[in-house]
């Protein structure tokens, strides 16, 4: 079923589970934002490609992806240099079917949602991602997002470290594209032995 929704397009992706803090400056963004508040509803934060053709050659339009996340604020207050800082929160995966912008710039779409992720237990084996994840957690910047934690539930584990390793958005977007909790555990088991230089086999 289509459902309209406003899209913030970002050059990070953001994975459902997880939040991510942004600095809201544009006036289209600030009436959302305050929209999204009063009305307590989402909107879609699709990634920003750079460089593709994925608008169809609209010059109207960004290139974004296809697949994004509904996204929540949980939390906002006024920065240092005078901007509006929100946290939000990434709910649910979904697919852009149609888009277009508004008189006011803000750009809208028609997408179809996601059932939100299921809880389903972190296989034994994947224990060490959990370890990861507790370690990048006491990172100072990721304590303050107060993220949702489960560490035995697998999506939760899987869809946090996924937003939160040094990953390139490109790997982030491949990520969030997985419909397997193993295939999506398995991956980030491989990148991580990359990253640690160990053989992946």
């Amino acid at each position: 079923m289509l459902t309209e929704i406003a899209l913030f397009p970002l050059s990070s992706v953001l994975m459902p589970l997880s939040r991510i803090p942004l600095q809201i400056f544009e006036q289209r963004y600030v009436d959302l934002v305050a929209r999204s508040m009063r009305e307590n509803e989402g909107f879609g934060v699709v990634w920003l490609e750079q460089g593709s053709e994925v608008s169809g050659g609209s010059l109207d339009l960004p290139n974004i992806s296809q697949l994004g996340t509904y996204a929540l604020i949980v939390d906002w207050d006024q920065l240092p240099n005078g901007l509006l800082g929100i946290s939000i929160e990434g709910r649910q995966r979904l697919t852009v079917e149609s888009v277009w912008r508004e008189a006011d710039g803000l750009i809208k779409a028609d997408v179809v949602l996601d059932a939100p992720p299921g809880k389903v237990a972190l296989p034994n084996q994947y224990d060490g991602l959990t370890e990861v994840l507790k370690s990048l957690l006491r990172h100072p910047q990721v304590s303050q997002l107060n993220l949702p934690l489960d560490f035995t539930d697998g999506w939760t584990v899987g869809f946090q470290l996924a937003q939160l390793l040094p990953l390139d958005e490109s790997i982030k977007y491949a990520l969030l594209g997985i419909d397997s909790l193993e295939q999506l555990l398995e991956e980030l088991d491989k990148l991580l032995r990359e990253m640690s230089g160990e053989d992946p086999a």
